[in-house]
């Protein structure tokens, strides 16, 4: 599976020998509020494969439809469910309290114990989703909600790099099946093939 986002050469000469090395960029290191209230870090989530969304919680449009998707893989997914790790980052921390991302959880039915809401400083969560989690999010007064984001889930392996980006949900709404299949498929094979990690 390939590794995605930037990356940095290196140039060593060891023996006489030239080589260039590809140093991947991994996901910065993060300090979120919980939707209990804790604080969480990179480390809280540290030897698990994570699955993570950038959605806000009064989201007229494609959130809900993404969450039912993030529900189903967890289910599908639920023997391995000691090994993954789902990340529901919010854009917009003003309106989305812990409290309040605690109701949103409760009211869409999420049981999950590896699956958490996170809420923090705006600005950075929206660069982190960009720069580092490969998918849009951001402010824009003519969106549904104030609000714009992608669809699409990203893969992150437990060295911290994006191993798979997946528009499983259109701007419509529309649910992509072969690109939901796709992710399912991609987070087996890295936690089979790469982390021998079989169920």
């Amino acid at each position: 599976m390939p590794i995605l986002g930037n990356f940095d050469l290196e140039y060593k000469t060891i023996n006489g020998k030239k080589s260039i090395d590809t140093l991947f960029h991994k996901i910065p290191d993060f300090k979120y509020l919980n939707e209990d209230s804790v604080w969480k870090t990179n480390q809280d989530f540290k030897n698990k494969v994570w699955i993570a969304e950038f959605f806000f919680a009064t989201c007229p449009t494609i959130c809900p439809v993404m969450n039912s998707q993030l529900k189903k893989l967890n289910k599908e997914l639920v023997s391995y469910s000691e090994h993954i790790q789902f990340l529901s980052f919010t854009i917009n921390p003003k309106h989305d309290t812990p409290s309040i991302l605690k109701k949103y959880r409760i009211n869409a039915g999420i049981t999950a114990k590896n699956w958490a809401f996170l809420c923090g400083n705006e600005t950075e969560t929206h660069r982190l989703g960009i720069e580092n989690f490969l998918t849009f999010a951001g402010k824009d007064e003519e969106a549904e909600g104030g609000y714009a984001h992608s669809g699409s889930f990203t893969l992150v392996d437990k060295e911290g790099l994006v191993r798979g980006v997946y528009r499983v949900t259109d701007l419509n709404g529309k649910v992509d099946s072969g690109e939901y299949n796709r992710m399912k498929i991609e987070i087996l094979k890295l936690l089979n093939d790469e982390y021998n990690i079989k169920k």
